[in-house]
This record gives structure tokens, sequence and C-alpha cells, in this order.
């Protein structure tokens, strides 16, 4: 099975993913980890792309995808069976948001192994380029994004899972560790 998982920062794609990575026994492959480079630079597309195209092919028996970037949307719902989108309320999203921020910013655990990249109290609240603001500015965007791409025709060949609660999140986990 080849899924994505899709949702605003700080809404619980990466947790979610390695749930069910977990359970379906297949690799996760974190987007942000194949982007981010050192010091927060982000890689071109073209290598961004080769790089994700090398990692969905490595993984071609069935992977779990974690992320959003919707311009790489060719070449990762190309062959999803599905798209587990997280649309939990925005209250939810930004105070599991904040939490996270403030756990990363205590621990200094660094983000993606290799970069550098640790999360701090400037970065994420007097940045422009927040997580927390970038969370505010996308959240309606991507619900409106993800409800109309579950009704595209393009995206006939994708089961769209819509999450609004945790416990749905638990009811899917659940639901795909029975599967054979």
């Amino acid at each position: 099975m080849k899924i994505n998982v899709v949702g605003t920062s700080g809404s619980g794609k990466s947790t979610l993913a390695k749930q069910l990575a977990d359970v379906l026994n297949t690799p996760c492959i974190q987007l942000d980890q194949l982007f981010w480079r050192a010091n927060w630079q982000g890689t071109p597309d073209d290598v961004f792309f080769a790089k994700l195209e090398e990692a969905l092919v490595a993984s071609s028996e069935g992977w779990v995808l974690d992320g959003n970037f919707n311009r790489t949307r060719p070449i990762k719902w190309h062959d999803v069976d599905m798209v587990v989108w997280i649309d939990y309320p925005f209250w939810r999203v930004f105070t599991q948001a904040i939490f996270r921020a403030i756990k990363r910013i205590i621990s200094q655990e660094e983000l993606w192994s290799g970069t550098g990249n640790c999360e701090s109290l400037r970065k994420t609240f007097l940045s422009r380029e927040s997580v927390l603001l970038w969370s505010l500015k996308t959240w309606r965007q991507n619900r409106q994004r993800y409800f109309a791409d579950t009704i595209d025709p393009r995206y006939a060949h994708i089961q769209f899972v819509r999450l609004t609660s945790r416990n749905e999140a638990k009811t899917l986990v659940k639901r795909l560790s029975t599967l054979d």
C-alpha cells in the first residue's frame, strides 16, 4: 500500500505516518527530510524531485509518505493508493504546533539527521519564517485545497481519507493493522 499523509504543519502528519508505516511494515518517507539541508536551506526542485522519485522507487512495494509539498503531486500521487488528510480544527492544530515547537526548542533536537536544523525561540516566535506563522497562514488554504482534491476527477484513482479527530486517526491505524 502507498499512502501520503497530508495536513497543516503541526497537525500530526509525521506521528501518524510513522504509526501507519509501523503497522504496514513499510518505509516511512519524510518529504521534509528530502527537502531541507543544513542551515534551513531548501533543495532545488530538480534535485528534490529526483530524491523523491528515488525514495519511492526504492520502496516500490509500499510506503507511507509524510508531507504536503504540492509541487510534488505529479510524482507522489502518480501511484498512491490513499491520501490521508488530517483535517483537525484550527485550535487543535495550532495548539499542537505550539507545544511541539516549545518541546523542540527545549530539547534542541535535530529535526532531520545531518542538517543541524533545530527549532529556536527566535525562529519560532519572532521570525516571518516561523512554523507557527506558516500554520496560521496555510490552515484555511489547505482545507480548501484538499477538499477540492477529494472531488477532482484527476484524482479519482485515489482513496481519500479525511480525519477530523484523533479518534478517527486511531481507528484508521487499527483498521490498517488488520490488512494482510
